[in-house]
């Protein structure tokens, strides 16, 4: 099984080890963090978006679509009430010239995002402490 190792370097900072990566994360100055990194919740944010953006990056180059002006932003909103995000709504700007008989496919292969697939069908999480 693959480990992410955690510490806690200061105040609320929170750091991971993941692989040969390091990710820190803090929190805004109005929950008391110091607002040095993004926030987990960001983070999760951001892993659906890239990995969204992964995998029409990898739709495109196996057919030899240049890439070079696509983008893609994902808008959010926070419902203070239910304390989680309601929609995330993902738009992706084709390239120039980007053949109008992909359009369907593209979305399609977006879909197949393995962090949107663990969100429709969460694991199991078991906590311990020792």
């Amino acid at each position: 099984m693959n480990e992410i190792k955690v510490t806690f370097p200061g105040n609320l900072k929170v750091e991971a080890a993941v692989g040969d990566f390091s990710v820190v994360t803090d929190q805004p100055e109005k929950s008391g963090g110091d607002n040095s990194a993004p926030s987990p919740t960001e983070y999760f944010l951001t892993s659906i978006a890239t990995c969204s953006a992964y995998f029409a990056l990898k739709f495109c180059r196996t057919r030899n679509i240049d890439t070079s002006n696509m983008r893609l932003k994902m808008g959010y909103g926070w419902d203070r009430d239910q304390k989680r995000y309601p929609k995330l709504s993902i738009e992706l700007k084709l390239p120039d010239g980007f053949p109008d008989k992909y359009r369907k496919a593209i979305i399609k292969a977006m879909d197949q995002c393995v962090v949107k697939q663990h969100i429709q069908q969460p694991p199991e999480f078991e906590l311990t402490v020792i």
